[in-house]
């Protein structure tokens, strides 16, 4: 009854509620029957509002994002409007390489299970941006409720029996005030523009209570290894007009981009994970912040495309990489036997994510430390 009751209650946010008519997901327990999924109406009882499932949408059953109102407008109207370099070199591409990726993603980083497993006994744990789900259930004292931009990789986590919907981290649907912590690992560097980032960031706050505790992690410019660094690209002209739009930033063009190791969790295999490292802040040298919106040949390069190689026989298996092959999304490497993806990364130098988060009110900063080439900090909402 009670995971029931957190179905009917999560999913509506800021005083709105989930599009009527379309298609959620939560979970192996869909609102609905049998893997397919139910359409939702909103009733009132009591002078309150719950979600209820109707007809089950039987002709597609098929994922899609889930749409919620606000109670606030935001000051910017290019922060909720996904910029194309994300909807192509992030959305499609994790889209495309769903199943492989998961295959690689099962490692738990030490640092996000000790923060999981400190939080009270029957905590409600929201993962933004959650994957594979490879952190849901990881307490089993806690309940956890993940979402994703990416419909294929929240299927994979339905199928292993997870609280999960489709939903963009900028846009979280919950109501204010609703988890008692919430986690990000590994996704703010895929948005691609700083108000986007900190929007992100202001989502995740506002969904825990006062008290409650938010986990970041992001790719770190200051990598431990260097070994794999012609693996990354860095952005220069030849993606300006595929780059800048109205919500996009503008390309930093320095005379001599700084080279960036692979993420440590090996992304071909999902093997071989970094040890772990604290670096001392006085450990690591002064490396130069982001000017937003200048050029200028002293600031070191934050904007990569990452590759990823899908082996051919996982290409055919799912037949998506016919169509990127087509577009021109991915391209083939013989040698290797695969199809290559490349994923649109901001890499975050020292200092940039507590930046970013300096300017809330309602949140302060209690621990911040670099771990498996990330930066790491962890915020509790104080009011």
């Amino acid at each position: 009854m009670l995971i029931g009751a957190l179905r009917s209650i999560a999913l509506y946010s800021r005083g709105g509620f989930c599009d009527i008519g379309r298609p959620i997901i939560v979970g192996n327990n869909t609102i609905g029957n049998q893997g397919c999924f139910r359409t939702m109406r909103e009733v009132g009882i009591d002078g309150g509002s719950r979600l209820y499932a109707s007809e089950s949408d039987r002709e597609s059953c098929v994922l899609r994002p889930v749409s919620v109102s606000s109670d606030k407008k935001d000051t910017s109207s290019n922060v909720q409007s996904t910029p194309e370099i994300e909807k192509k070199y992030v959305h499609r591409v994790y889209d495309a390489i769903a199943p492989h990726f998961s295959s690689t993603r099962f490692a738990k980083w030490p640092k996000v299970s000790a923060f999981l497993n400190s939080l009270p006994v029957g905590s409600l744990i929201l993962d933004a941006g959650c994957g594979n789900g490879k952190y849901l259930g990881l307490n089993p004292n806690c309940l956890f409720i993940g979402c994703d931009i990416s419909a294929p990789l929240i299927n994979i986590c339905a199928d292993r029996g997870h609280e999960v919907l489709v939903a963009d981290a900028v846009n979280l649907p919950y109501r204010t005030g609703y988890g008692d912590a919430a986690i990000s690992i590994a996704v703010l560097h895929h948005l691609s523009t700083e108000n986007r980032r900190r929007k992100a960031v202001e989502e995740l706050v506002r969904i825990v209570k006062k008290g409650g505790f938010v986990l970041i992690t992001v790719w770190a410019r200051e990598q431990e290894d260097g070994s794999l660094v012609n693996k990354w690209t860095p952005l220069t002209e030849k993606y300006l007009e595929e780059w800048v739009a109205p919500s996009s930033p503008r390309i930093r063009n320095p005379s001599s981009p700084r080279t960036l190791a692979s993420i440590p969790e090996t992304e071909e295999n999902g093997s071989g994970v970094n040890k772990s490292a604290e670096i001392s802040h006085s450990a690591v040298h002064d490396r130069g912040h982001l000017d937003s919106g200048i050029e200028n040949a002293s600031i070191e390069q934050q904007e990569y495309f990452v590759p990823w190689h899908l082996p051919y026989h996982r290409a055919e298996v799912s037949g998506a990489s016919a169509c990127a092959l087509a577009s021109g999304l991915a391209k083939k490497d013989d040698k290797k036997g695969a199809v290559v993806y490349n994923r649109y990364y901001h890499v975050f130098s020292e200092g940039e994510l507590e930046r970013l988060v300096s300017g809330l009110d309602n949140a302060v900063i209690v621990d911040r430390f670099y771990d498996k080439s990330n930066w790491c900090i962890i915020l509790e909402k104080t009011s």
